[in-house]
């Protein structure tokens, strides 16, 4: 049979198919919502459908903005595109909460599969970006720089992907994820979170993972703040952990933070585990982390402030030098069964430990 003959063939039989109820699939039409400085972001996005855009120009905008349709991407210009705090009286819970970009699902189901990216959110009293109630939330390319708390947070999230971001000089976590700030409650397991390559800098701290399991925290630079990550645990069950803390460099995360109710002052803290279980920590280079808290240190082992222990975790396999009071210290009981293998350091507390 010739190639002309097969190929009406092949023609005939979509064509028969297509006659037969079988049309091959139509792609959906999602669009694109272009605004610019002095135009209405809340507008366009309240006017957007799932899977469309809204395409910020670059320029300074002064508004918050809540995003409730899942597939919606809000997308900047890169750190030309600013969103500042409104000048004027505020409406809206997010704008009233403080925050800049709030991604809200409710008690009864998350938003889906939405998309903040390359932009800049800068001056807000609370957080730059705000996820509540999310899953496949992911946050791409932001600066969130001096916001009052933190720079980019979830909670009661899953799934999340926080990449690539530039969070600075926020009044606390750069990076802040939790199970909930507003009651007590065992660590909700995110089903994989990821939160890496990001820049981390003059923060009180540079993550913050709060009473969550199942989250990875990867290839991320942190440098400048009080400490780099904290994981924090308490007495509810389950408890914080099965978490991985890799391939990141936390260098002189030195800045001064006074005490709050809850923890010490904080200096010089590479990477602090209060409270939690079942964490592998891994391949991390930590240099030049030093400070006179309780909490100072390169990797620190640390009890909670309520007195939950941290057991069975796993430091293995990390660079550490020139931290003090030592590169590693363990502030837990023996039977708590926290193991330090192959790590390169100098110094522990106790001795041994390297």
């Amino acid at each position: 049979m010739t190639k002309c003959h097969i190929a009406y063939l092949a023609c005939t039989a979509v064509v028969l198919g297509a006659g037969l109820g079988a049309a091959p699939p139509v792609a959906a039409h999602h669009h694109t919502h272009l605004v610019r400085p002095g135009q209405s972001i809340q507008k366009a996005v309240d006017a957007a459908k799932a899977g469309d855009t809204v395409l910020l120009a670059a320029g300074t905008f002064r508004e918050s903005v809540k995003v409730t349709t899942p597939g919606l991407t809000l997308r900047g210009a890169g750190s030309r595109t600013v969103l500042k705090p409104s000048t004027k009286k505020v409406t809206g819970s997010c704008a009233k909460n403080g925050n800049g970009i709030c991604v809200l699902g409710t008690k009864k189901r998350d938003i889906k599969d939405v998309t903040v990216a390359d932009l800049k959110v800068t001056g807000f009293s609370h957080a730059g970006v705000f996820g509540m109630a999310t899953d496949r939330m992911t946050v791409r390319g932001v600066t969130a720089a001096k916001n009052g708390v933190w720079g980019i947070a979830q909670e009661r999230s899953v799934r999340g992907v926080i990449k690539s971001n530039h969070a600075r000089n926020n009044g606390d976590a750069g990076i802040f994820l939790a199970n909930t700030i507003t009651e007590e409650a065992g660590a909700q397991d995110t089903r994989g979170t990821l939160v890496a390559k990001n820049r981390l800098e003059g923060n009180r701290t540079g993550v913050t993972v709060r009473r969550l399991r199942g989250l990875t925290v990867d290839d991320n630079y942190l440098t400048g703040n009080c400490a780099a990550v904290f994981v924090v645990g308490d007495e509810n069950k389950p408890k914080a952990g099965a978490l991985t803390v890799r391939d990141n460099w936390m260098d002189r995360n030195n800045k001064y933070c006074p005490k709050t109710a809850r923890l010490p002052a904080i200096q010089g803290s590479g990477i602090v585990l209060t409270g939690a279980e079942d964490t592998l920590v891994t391949r991390n280079l930590v240099t030049g982390n030093a400070g006179k808290s309780p909490l100072s240190g390169g990797i620190v082992l640390f009890k909670s402030m309520v007195g939950a222990t941290s057991e069975r975790n796993r430091i293995t396999g990390n660079v550490l030098r020139d931290n003090a009071p030592a590169d590693l210290v363990n502030n837990e009981k023996a039977k708590s069964a926290n193991t330090f293998t192959h790590n390169s350091c100098r110094t522990s507390k106790p001795a041994g430990l390297c």
